[in-house]
């Protein structure tokens, strides 16, 4: 499929998901808040693509929300009684966090691939991501305090559980950059690379790495992480414990040794492609 807003750039079992839109600083437009998650559905519902990069092109990552799209989260542009007018404000916000849930959502792992200016709602996208990594000139910026709203569309909600909460705090209130050094030090970015070539080969070199392993062992993993992330240890063992007890077969695990014994690569079964119901 032909998309206006990013483009995707396949590598085996790797999908390269590029922002493609430089001229313009990357910024999100109606089109993008459908098309990536689309994009990324599509990617896992195949069933072949092990890791997902997100990328981008030009002199910086993404500058955000375009301003032709505030206009549809204007209480304004929703008219009529205002209990309805609000409830359909509601749903549009909705709306536009789902397109950036897509990313923790699917069954492969999702790394971020930053360089330039990670502005406003391109924070709220990398944080919904499995991992991210960075250009050393690159900086965040928690935009939407500077114009006078408040983020609504991730960044609140997944930013602490990612770096201390006192840091997130100073930013969301202040609206100050974060260059990448202490991005690095408070654990938003896994790496600083020189520059952005250096900077999509170590990604990709990890995303390769990821896809040797087991895909069914990989998507667990990952949905083991997000459900701990968002429970007690107590639910979330007890989660993990029904998850082996369904999903566990020897299978993968006698490759890997096979493999190994054998001084190879392991061979791993593709995920299964997902099927609408009675399709």
């Amino acid at each position: 499929m032909t998309y206006q807003t990013i483009e995707i750039l396949r590598d085996g079992p790797l999908a390269q998901v590029r922002l493609c839109r430089p001229d313009s600083l990357n910024s999100m437009t109606r089109e993008f808040w459908s098309e990536l998650p689309q994009a990324v559905r599509e990617l896992d519902a195949e069933g072949k693509t092990r890791v997902i990069v997100l990328s981008s092109t030009g002199k910086h990552f993404s500058a955000g929300m375009d301003l032709n799209v505030f206009g549809s989260v204007n209480p304004q542009t929703h008219p009529g009684e205002l209990g309805r007018a609000r409830e359909a404000l509601r749903r549009t916000v909705l709306d536009l966090q789902d397109s950036f849930s897509a990313l923790e959502e699917v069954r492969m792992p999702v790394l971020a691939a930053i360089h330039g200016g990670c502005i406003g709602g391109a924070v709220d996208m990398i944080s919904a991501c499995d991992a991210r990594y960075c250009t050393a000139d690159a900086f965040f910026c928690i935009q939407e305090i500077n114009i006078g709203m408040v983020a609504d569309v991730g960044t609140l909600q997944r930013l602490p559980k990612i770096m201390p909460s006192g840091a997130v705090r100073e930013l969301a209130y202040t609206g100050r950059r974060l260059p990448a050094a202490r991005a690095l030090q408070l654990g938003l970015v896994n790496e600083v690379f020189a520059d952005h070539a250096a900077l999509l080969e170590g990604v990709l070199a990890v995303a390769r790495e990821i896809a040797e392993r087991s895909p069914l062992a990989v998507s667990g993993t990952k949905q083991m992480l997000n459900y701990a992330r968002d429970h007690s240890v107590h639910d979330a063992l007890q989660y993990v414990a029904a998850w082996q007890s369904g999903m566990f077969h020897p299978g993968d695990m006698v490759e890997a040794f096979t493999a190994k014994s054998e001084k190879r690569a392991p061979v791993f079964e593709d995920l299964r492609p997902l099927r609408k119901p009675f399709s």
